[in-house]
């Protein structure tokens, strides 16, 4: 939803509820974060150094943003023409810039990483190009799209529309390439080319950025985690490989699936019907197939 909001098509404060207003009656909610998995003695430690034990033991964590990991754009997102929709500090800020806008170059970047909703970072440049558009001033606006993938979306079915709603567009495609720096003073980005190694400087009037991502730090290097640092689970089951009484879903998960809503939404049926069998020492007959689904936006329709 926040790439509407970044659209300017929804309001931010559609987007989010009270957690006290959605947390089921019957629950004891615990306000504060996990710091450390102990599931060899079936505990967890919170950060505020409280140890609370469980039976069983379902991990949702998500997944992490990393503005660190790219030289200066820490210090840059939210300002100085540089916006990010996956940040709810910033994402106002590119409906903003991108009104602002009268011409130059416009930047959109995919990371080197694996990201929650992959297909996020060409739908705020679709919708982008749209709004130029209806203002009359596309003309202007060069519009780059900077992707570390080799190709611009990984099924190729859809691949292929989308190569050719881009050059319906006018929009340039460069692959292998990934934001390494961001020098807000001078209004320049810096990509590397993953195959060459070269790297590439590009001035920007406006650049919508999709941090690199990974685990939640809590789970990297835990008994719970993977050797990529994600919490390592049955692919069909969401049953942890190595702790029976833990579960896993979502994208904290090594499911090897898209990072998505929807795919949490399969999950979490599937999640259900297993936990509540291993409780009541059945056969857990529950398994995700793998289905997942992006909403790729190409046009603004609110």
């Amino acid at each position: 939803m926040w790439t509407f909001v970044g659209a300017g098509a929804k309001r931010f404060e559609e987007s989010r509820r009270n957690m006290a207003d959605v947390m089921a009656s019957r629950v004891d909610w615990i306000k504060a974060a996990v710091a450390e998995f102990r599931p060899e003695k079936n505990c967890v430690v919170t950060q505020d150094g409280k140890t609370i034990s469980y039976d069983y033991l379902v991990v949702a964590l998500g997944i992490q943003l990393d503005f660190g990991k790219v030289k200066g754009l820490a210090e840059a997102v939210g300002k100085n023409c540089v916006s990010s929709n996956y940040c709810p500090d910033t994402v106002e800020m590119t409906w903003k810039y991108l009104q602002d806008l009268k011409g130059g170059n416009a930047i959109f970047t995919f990371p080197n990483t694996p990201i929650k909703c992959a297909g996020a970072p060409q739908k705020i440049m679709y919708l982008a190009d749209d709004l130029l558009r209806k203002k009359g001033i596309r003309k202007d606006v060069d519009i780059s799209y900077y992707s570390a993938l080799p190709v611009i979306f990984g099924a190729k079915k859809y691949a292929a529309t989308l190569g050719e709603v881009a050059k319906r567009k006018g929009i340039n495609l460069n692959f292998r390439n990934h934001l390494v720096e961001v020098k807000a003073d001078s209004k320049e980005a810096i990509f590397e080319n993953l195959d060459t190694k070269e790297s590439k400087t590009v001035k920007y009037d406006f650049m919508h950025v999709t941090p690199p991502m990974s685990p939640p730090d809590v789970v990297k290097g835990s008994p719970l985690s993977d050797c990529g640092g994600w919490v390592d689970v049955d692919k069909e089951t969401l049953q942890h490989k190595k702790y029976s009484n833990v579960f896993g879903i979502g994208d904290c998960t090594n499911v090897p699936t898209s990072k998505t809503a929807a795919a949490v939404a399969g999950q979490a049926g599937v999640l259900r019907k297993n936990l509540l069998a291993y409780m009541k020492g059945l056969a857990m007959t529950g398994k995700v197939f793998g289905r997942t689904m992006r909403l790729v936006s190409v046009y603004r329709i609110f």
